[in-house]
């Protein structure tokens, strides 16, 4: 097998990655793109750091196993299947699958924090950043803490001041410029989205 062609993208939390992602990869199968999501790489609830009132704090680089994820990269880059269990956000009513990450012509690694560890970054052939302005992550962000999770309005509005808009100005942002392409989302991206696809098209066998 000919070595993968590695494409990273990250973006704040809510700047629409998980929507972007799916577009895209309904234009490939699953023999053609494998997808390494970091939301299946948190650490248990009980290794989360603690802010200063005591709340779990999910959106730091230490809420992430970043060493597995590297591990498993490098095993896919490898030719071998990773067998991984489905991240379920502490919800008590969902049953985790079991997730087969199987090796592709390309791979996409994605999740806030890829461009902020150097373990990941090394493999990446292409950086993506998908970005959205602030009151529009916001809206995003209450709308899919409320119908996905079951956060109240204070809530969101709480971890989004104390954790997510610190954790994008001090772990993400700066990470911008080292993108090969940025991606405004405030109100789609089908021409990028069209660019991109094409592109990962001509890495394929």
């Amino acid at each position: 097998m000919e070595k993968p062609y590695i494409v990273g993208i990250t973006g704040g939390s809510a700047s629409g990655k998980t929507h972007f992602l799916r577009a895209l990869l309904s234009a490939f199968t699953p023999e053609q793109v494998c997808l390494v999501s970091q939301d299946n790489y948190y650490r248990p609830r009980h290794e989360q750091p603690l802010d200063e009132n005591g709340v779990h704090n999910f959106d730091t680089p230490h809420s992430i196993d970043y060493e597995q994820y590297a591990r498993d990269l490098v095993d896919l880059k490898g030719g071998k299947t990773v067998v991984r269990q489905e991240y379920t956000y502490n919800n008590p009513q969902a049953r985790p699958k079991e997730i087969a990450l199987r090796p592709a012509p390309v791979i996409v690694v994605e999740g806030i924090f890829v461009f902020y560890f150097p373990e990941l970054t090394r493999h990446l052939d292409l950086k993506i950043f998908i970005e959205a302005e602030e009151h529009i992550k916001l809206k995003r962000r209450i709308v899919r803490d409320r119908d996905e999770r079951g956060y109240d309005l204070e809530d969101v509005l709480y971890r989004y001041e104390r954790h997510v808009a610190p954790t994008y100005n001090k772990y993400i942002k700066p990470f911008r410029s080292d993108a090969d392409l940025v991606v405004p989302n405030n109100r789609g991206f089908e021409n990028a989205l069209a660019v991109i696809t094409t592109f990962i098209n001509s890495k394929l066998p």
